[in-house]
């Protein structure tokens, strides 16, 4: 038995390309898409937070959320995703992927229409409440990321896997552009119909109270895509590795996997018990785990943290970014719905013009470059133009520059769409045995968002004005955005030397690359030279 594949596994890999596969990619996709929408949209509505409820009578500038407010709000899903990763990786391999894919989802989809209910007396308690369910909504977000690669690369044959997975992925980039095109849509709509001057007109009145519906209906929106595919969730059969390799069920795995591929699938229950019988069954905190993955979960975490530091805190900078560029006037210039329709423009120009296209090049090239190729070229350009966009960075403020300065800040997020961003999603699915499968993405992912949340909670201090007199409201004298791109650009750079630790997964099979096939093997030769017997 050692060395050979159940039928029913060899099937799914030698596969063509069919229709299932793209249902699938839709389904799985569809939870990254209101991931990256719930993720992404708070950004878009942060400043109007701060015009609605920490407006202060008579002030110069408009009301902006205090450090401490700003950092939980942007960061509270963060830290949820970063639990729910962990909670619903390990409970993957517990239960099976199928029973708790149903569960994140709805957990996004009640989070996702509270968070739009937040209420409250105060704007302590609205702020309050509203990060209550954020984190709750990001929990279900965490799930997502190991059920969804598991499953994706559970039922993907081993010529293509490395596009179906990043094409789930890649769909958060259609969530990053339809957030942004929804607030511009919204937004006009406010905007046309509840006339408002700007700040510094009249300060009171450049804050509509219709506003407040505004914030509210962007993140409640992001509960319909979610809801949208519940019941084709529940329809999906659990996948074949997981029933045949982890639950020890060859003629369930072989009976759903039949209806799926269309064909007749032997259920060989027969190899599953000498299965059972050889295999070694090492568990996450043993030495043969250590010895066989340990570099591996090294080199998936460690690639996957460095990148989000740099990911997350170019994502939640970006209007800051935009506004020192000239391509968001200033604050008190604007009436409070203008600004959320000017932020969600320039987002959604960033992310059409090199989000979006970043990801479908990984698709189309991963499995012709490989992961490790795409890995490094993405990390080495993010350096490249992290550095080249920090050591001139008084030229790119001048107003003639603003637009080469836009190229090269699209070019940084097309090689990070177009490298460890969607690679570092792929590898952890496809290099552990099933039975840890899903804990161990569940691990790295966990590790990327810990790298979100030093990005988003650290770079809002970091990015600040070295001048405390021209820093935002409430934050101390930081080291300034010239100084946080090169930081940026040497945690890129670390990210290119530790990709070495991350094994090439292309064109092989999942039992290959985690040494399943051969654990019998092992077993075996054990027993033969060990001279004892155990009863």
């Amino acid at each position: 038995m050692a060395g050979e594949q159940l039928q029913v596994l060899n099937a799914l890999d030698v596969a063509k390309t069919q229709w299932y596969h793209f249902t699938a990619i839709i389904i799985a996709g569809m939870g990254f898409f209101t991931d990256a929408y719930d993720l992404f949209c708070i950004s878009l509505v942060t400043k109007l937070l701060g015009r609605i409820y920490y407006h202060v009578d008579g002030a110069g500038k408009p009301g902006t959320l205090p450090p401490n407010v700003s950092a939980a709000v942007n960061g509270v899903a963060l830290c949820g995703t970063l639990a729910g990763q962990l909670f619903f990786g390990w409970l993957g391999d517990k239960l099976g992927r199928k029973k708790v894919y149903g569960l994140t989802l709805m957990l996004m989809v009640v989070c996702s229409v509270a968070s739009g209910l937040s209420f409250g007396n105060t704007p302590k308690s609205v702020m309050v409440t509203l990060c209550f369910f954020r984190f709750w909504l990001g929990f279900g977000i965490g799930g997502d990321y190991p059920l969804s690669a598991t499953i994706m690369s559970e039922y993907a044959n081993k010529k293509t896997r490395g596009a179906f997975i990043a094409a789930v992925f890649a769909m958060q980039g259609f969530g990053i552009l339809s957030g942004g095109l929804f607030a511009i849509i919204l937004s006009s709509a406010f905007n046309a119909t509840f006339k408002a001057p700007p700040y510094a007109v009249d300060a009171l009145r450049s804050t509509v109270p219709q506003a407040d519906y505004v914030w509210r209906i962007i993140l409640m929106v992001g509960a319909l895509p979610a809801a949208l595919t519940y019941y084709w969730r529940m329809k999906m059969p659990e996948t074949a590795r997981y029933t045949a390799l982890v639950a020890k069920n060859a003629k369930q795995a072989a009976s759903d996997m039949s209806k799926v591929l269309q064909m007749d699938i032997e259920a060989e229950p027969q190899k599953i018990e000498q299965m059972v019988k050889k295999k070694s069954g090492f568990g996450l905190f043993t030495m043969e785990f250590a010895k066989r993955h340990g570099f591996h979960l090294l080199g998936t975490t460690t690639t996957w943290f460095l990148l989000d530091i740099a990911y997350y805190s170019q994502n939640l900078f970006q209007k800051d970014i935009f506004s020192a560029i000239g391509w968001i006037p200033s604050a008190k210039s604007m009436n409070a719905i203008e600004e959320v329709y000017r932020i969600a423009r320039a987002q959604t120009l960033i992310a059409l013009c090199s989000t979006v296209p970043g990801y479908w090049f990984t698709v189309a090239l991963i499995d012709k470059m490989g992961r490790f190729a795409i890995q490094l070229t993405g990390f080495f350009f993010m350096t490249v133009f992290m550095f080249a966009l920090a050591i001139p960075y008084d030229h790119w403020t001048h107003r003639d520059n603003r637009i080469g300065f836009v190229i090269m800040y699209s070019l940084t997020f097309f090689f990070a769409n177009f490298g460890p961003n969607a690679t570092t999603f792929v590898v952890p699915a496809e290099i552990f045995p099933a039975r840890l499968r899903s804990t161990c993405h569940g691990i790295s992912a966990a590790a990327g968002k810990l790298g979100a949340i030093v990005g988003a909670f650290g770079f809002l201090y970091l990015a600040q004005n070295q001048d405390k007199s021209k820093a935002d409201a409430g934050y101390p004298a930081g080291i300034g955005v010239k100084n946080s791109l090169i930081v940026l650009g040497v945690i890129n750079a670390l990210g290119f030397l530790l990709t070495f630790l991350v094994p090439e997964s292309k064109g092989k099979s999942l039992e290959e690359m985690s040494g399943e096939n051969e654990d019998g093997e092992h077993q075996a030769e054990a027993e033969h030279s060990s001279p004892t017997t155990v009863v």
